[in-house]
């Protein structure tokens, strides 16, 4: 798969007004009020503006925050992060390699066996469940999931 950022027009035509203001405006959607934040559905978790694999429920925990968090990238090279002072705070913020989406912040104090907290925006994220994976071209990632399916 070929992963691209559209263009600006497509963007504007394609993602919801939620969805733009966060992964094009480094915006952040309420705790407890956002798609994913209680998902326990076995998939993964692709970019929403270029499908680019980021993150598997395999890797996904309840952090309390309100937000769906991971441990781990699920394709760390679709992953990059950046320094982020805003908000009078420094943290690190997450983005999508390809399209540069703005994915959300990772902290340090997630749990085993990487105590990273990959605090993510539903907004910023599709999520494809296993059942969808062949269909959507996403195949690869069928035999994680082999020991979850029985």
């Amino acid at each position: 798969m070929d992963f691209k950022k559209p263009p600006e027009a497509e963007l504007q035509k394609k993602l919801t007004p939620e969805q733009y203001r966060v992964t094009q405006h480094e915006g952040t959607e309420p705790p407890f009020r956002n798609e994913y934040w209680d998902n326990h559905e076995d998939g993964i978790y692709v970019d929403v503006v270029s499908g680019e694999p980021l993150f598997s429920s395999l890797d996904k925990f309840d952090s309390g925050t309100g937000w769906p968090s991971f441990t781990k990238p699920l394709e760390p090279e679709n992953v990059t992060t950046h320094g982020d002072h805003k908000l009078f705070m420094r943290r690190t913020e997450v983005r999508s390699k390809h399209a540069e989406s703005h994915l959300g912040h990772v902290f340090d104090d997630g749990p085993a066996p990487t105590g990273l907290r990959y605090c993510m925006n539903s907004a910023s994220l599709r999520f494809i469940p296993v059942s969808k994976l062949e269909a959507e071209g996403y195949a690869k990632y069928l035999p994680l999931f082999k020991k979850t399916r029985g």
